[in-house]
């Protein structure tokens, strides 16, 4: 048959490769939707200990907590300062109607007549007003507009104006709020910054935490299934040589005890993997279903910090600085509102403007007269039988109280940079070593492996090894998590990347804007 003359037999064949070709996408498209119908996980991530701490930190409910924190501080703050910008106001009295019998007294007989009286009053000021820091005075440039209906016992229309009025409240002596809360408010919002810094090194700290707790349970099932197949295959030789007479009864049934027991802690390492995930997931705000494998990070052996230059950035990077200056301020502002509250105050009330009355409108603005009100109220304790001295003396006292605690409190923060200091120094030596004992022990277990299998050593010699590799094992995963665990501390307790070489920091505009 000549197959160039049938171009159907050719077509036939393409399309059968073409199916043949297709078949393993198809069935793999078909395992895909069985197992999302099934309800297994659509994705698998391999995070490492900076990708935990970043996802920690961009989603978990902390993390939203420590945002909104900072946001209301920061409106905390826009409205400190609005305090220092002029306000504009409208302030009105509308449908003021008074109906009622009013008592007036007969000069001359001290007779009391009852009239009636019904009126109806309405007015309208509009102001600009300015707060005085530094004198904690008011002034304000308004203008007034009053409108008197009299409808009994006789009827009447008034109107009262001032076009423009000038006014001044301003207190002597006294305890002046703008003034300590200018020295306050900016180191308040300040703090706020690097609080939400120190709240993120927190999540940092707790992620470490849930990342080493499932690090810990990944690397116990994966040693679990691994002594499990490992004790298999020492079981299948050991049923070998029981065949040929080298080996009792007696080991023969120790190994199979070891292989389910090998088995049941399998088991078991997966439970507590599945528990340790969960709450992993859960803090990081994850769904459930979705599968994740954690990376084994490694500790760098060339950070070496200094205490001296840890201590100081903590003094200076931190909320700690602020508080105690914080702490400082208040105890002398404390003591300055006493000293004004016992002692000689006075208030000064001045008023400048145009005034003008008339029965139209047009007339109360028509050739207005000059105004002028000033006055001055006065407030002098005589005797109040030590009350004010007592006040102010307790307000000395805290301050020397604060003092004291801020010194105390310095030397311990110093004391405690430093210990944490030495101890993350030394734990990167720590690592070293025991990541090097691990590497040898992984060793050592190959050959004594090898020489079971060779019948030179016994169930003894290959139990001891093998629970010295996991020993080491473990105890490396340890000492990672001291390592990151001090190191991320020191991050919170200084404000500073040691890795990366800068100070903390963040992104406080967006934060704002979003």
């Amino acid at each position: 048959m000549n197959l160039k003359n049938k171009p159907w037999i050719t077509y036939l064949a393409c399309s059968i490769c073409l199916i043949l070709m297709a078949a393993p996408a198809l069935s793999a498209q078909e395992d895909t939707s069985e197992a999302s119908v099934a309800g297994k996980p659509a994705q698998h991530w391999e995070f490492t200990l900076e990708d935990v701490i970043v996802a920690a930190q961009s989603k978990s409910l902390p993390a939203m907590i420590a945002k909104y924190s900072f946001i209301s501080s920061y409106w905390e703050f826009r409205s400190y300062k609005a305090q220092f910008l002029p306000s504009l106001n409208l302030n009105a009295g509308l449908g003021q109607y008074n109906r009622s019998l009013v008592a007036l007294q007969d000069a001359e007989t001290g007779e009391t007549h009852y009239v009636q009286n019904d009126n109806m009053n309405n007015w309208l000021q509009l102001s600009i007003d300015q707060n005085i820091p530094w004198t904690g005075g008011v002034i304000s440039l308004n203008t007034y507009l009053n409108r008197f209906d009299q409808f009994s016992p006789y009827g009447s229309l008034t109107w009262n104006s001032n076009p423009v009025n000038v006014y001044l409240q301003q207190p002597i002596f006294q305890y002046n709020r703008l003034k300590w809360e200018r020295k306050t408010e900016p180191k308040k919002y300040e703090r706020s910054k690097k609080k939400y810094l120190e709240d993120l090194e927190d999540i940092a700290i707790t992620a470490t935490t849930y990342f080493f707790t499932v690090l810990r349970t990944q690397e116990n099932l994966e040693m679990a299934r691994r002594r499990y197949e490992n004790t298999r295959q020492l079981y299948s030789i050991a049923q070998e040589r029981f065949n040929i007479g080298t080996y009792t009864k007696d080991e023969l049934l120790q190994m199979e005890l070891q292989v389910l027991n090998a088995e049941i802690a399998v088991a078991s390492s997966e439970v507590e993997l599945q528990q340790a995930m969960l709450s992993l997931k859960s803090y990081l705000g994850m769904s459930d279903d979705t599968e994740l494998t954690l990376i084994k990070p490694q500790h760098f052996s060339n950070i070496e910090i200094d205490e001296e230059e840890a201590v100081r950035r903590s003094l200076e990077n931190t909320t700690f600085s602020l508080d105690n200056e914080l702490n400082l301020i208040e105890a002398e502002a404390a003591i300055a509102q006493a000293k004004a509250d016992r002692g000689f105050s006075a208030m000064l009330t001045a008023q400048f403007g145009l005034t003008q009355t008339g029965n139209e409108f047009t007339s109360s603005y028509r050739n207005p007269m000059d105004q002028e009100i000033v006055g001055l109220t006065l407030s002098v304790p005589i005797l109040d039988w030590g009350l004010g001295k007592g006040k102010v003396q307790m307000a000395k006292t805290q301050q020397e109280i604060v003092l004291a605690q801020v010194e105390q409190e310095v030397m311990q923060r110093r004391q405690d940079i430093y210990i944490r200091v030495v101890q993350f120094n030394a734990q990167s030596q720590q690592c070293d070593v025991s990541q090097k004992a691990d590497a040898i022990a992984g060793e050592r277990y190959e050959l004594a492996l090898q020489r079971f299998r060779n019948g030179t050593i016994g169930i003894l010699e290959i139990n001891t090894a093998q629970n010295e590799r996991d020993e080491a094992s473990s105890q490396y995963i340890e000492e990672l998590a001291n390592y990151w665990s001090y190191y991320y501390n020191l991050r919170k307790d200084t404000l500073y990347d040691y890795i990366y070489g800068k100070d903390l920091d963040a992104e406080f505009d967006k934060l704002i804007e979003d």
